[in-house]
């Protein structure tokens, strides 16, 4: 057959350790036989970030911009350890983070449902989407131990040297404390972030702070999303026949524990880093999820939603064999070239996207599979496959559809 033929570049992020394997394995295999694959590539693996003082990871941020998307490895957030073996100039950002900010994007990540691999919630019969706001709160936060008694103050001094003070605590003792802050215009993106996703995959969506006891921090979440929705979504939302929905978190948590899914959970930046776990851990596994950054002005990234896996990447080194399952990794390639075919008006891309992503879920559901996946089945009688076998069973299934 011949190869598909792309119009625009994808923006392509190498990544680190195991999952950087696992890329040229997926493109050799699955992608470039297909596809006349045109990318803008930049190596984000962690020596090259190193050696562009981190440059490339902006580069290649900025190159999303420009071409509308991009498909991202995943790539190490270097600590401690990671500086000694990699002989880091210095403890490098978080990719992630660098991205985020740059593309002032929201966080959108989806389980990959599969017969076979069955919820823990057993009424779960769709895939729950957690939107998370990836701003400010905790993990901007400013934090202090209290030796002991004395009092401790918000204290906001505007630009003409207005002084407000807010009390936070008198203390008679030790303690700790925690400022915390964020910004309208980033809650105005991640709202419109929310409400473009759900209207382009036709999902109600879900909202939930604590604004009853935050009644400040909290309810300006609230107030902005709704002054959002009511002004520039309520009309569309109604046309696309979904729903905008608000509710406190515990209430929220409550109610999808009962609830079938097929919607969107949007929560804070804390909120979103735990359910996103969660939700993921209860349909499954976390090598069975899907990660894509939406900014308001149209920028998509895609990504898995796990890390490196740095345990396998060892075995590999020493020549072991792995049984390292690719299927999230692949659906960043499926969830990049769809959205190209969409912008770029190419049926024939997108198709092929569905049906390399049919073509992993049939190999799953046939009974082969990577070890992870074998040992949480419900199928009988499967066979565990290392990790390149994986990949060239979904090839064989792949041909069978095109």
């Amino acid at each position: 057959m011949d190869k598909i033929k792309m119009t625009t570049p994808l923006v392509e992020m190498d990544g680190d350790e195991m999952t950087r394997i696992l890329w040229k394995m997926i493109k050799d295999e699955l992608l470039c036989p297909f596809v006349d694959l045109k990318t803008e590539y930049y190596d984000l693996g962690l020596e090259y970030r190193n050696e562009t003082d981190d440059q490339v990871t902006f580069d290649s941020a900025n190159a999303t911009k420009k071409y509308g998307v991009a498909v991202k490895c995943a790539t190490i957030t270097p600590n401690a350890a990671r500086m000694e073996e990699y002989d880091l100039k210095q403890m490098w950002k978080s990719p992630n983070g660098t991205i985020r900010a740059i593309l002032d994007g929201t966080v959108f990540r989806t389980p990959i449902t599969v017969k076979g691999i069955e919820p823990c919630v057993k009424n779960w019969k769709k895939p729950i989407t957690i939107a998370r706001h990836a701003y400010g709160d905790v993990y901007k936060a400013s934090e202090m131990k209290i030796p002991g008694a004395g009092k401790c103050e918000l204290v906001y001094t505007a630009e003409d040297g207005t002084v407000t003070r807010e009390l936070i605590h008198d203390f008679t003792g030790a303690g700790v404390i925690q400022g915390q802050h964020n910004l309208n215009g980033s809650i105005e993106s991640f709202a419109r972030s929310c409400f473009n996703y759900a209207l382009d995959t036709r999902q109600d969506l879900w909202f939930a702070t604590k604004d009853t006891i935050s009644k400040k921090y909290d309810h300006t979440f609230k107030d902005i999303f709704q002054e959002i929705y009511d002004k520039e979504y309520d009309e569309r939302f109604k046309a696309a026949g979904i729903e905008y929905f608000y509710t406190l978190i515990d209430d929220a948590v409550a109610r999808i524990m009962k609830a079938e899914g097929g919607f969107i959970w949007a929560c804070k930046n804390y909120d979103g880093d735990v359910m996103s776990d969660m939700v993921s851990s209860a349909f499954g596994s976390l090598a069975m999820m899907t990660s894509v950054l939406v900014s308001p002005e149209g920028y998509y990234e895609y990504e898995a939603a796990h890390g490196t896996v740095q345990r396998h990447y060892y075995k590999h080194l020493k020549g072991e064999e792995t049984s390292t399952n690719s299927v999230a990794t692949i659906f960043a390639w499926t969830g990049a070239l769809r959205k190209r075919g969409e912008l770029d008006k190419l049926p024939e891309l997108s198709a092929f996207a569905d049906k390399l992503e049919e073509a992993c879920l049939s190999t799953i559901e046939s009974g082969k599979m990577t070890k992870d996946l074998a040992l949480i089945t419900t199928l009988k009688d499967v066979t565990v496959l290392n990790s390149e076998g994986f990949i060239k069973a979904i090839r064989e299934k792949l041909e069978t559809l095109l």
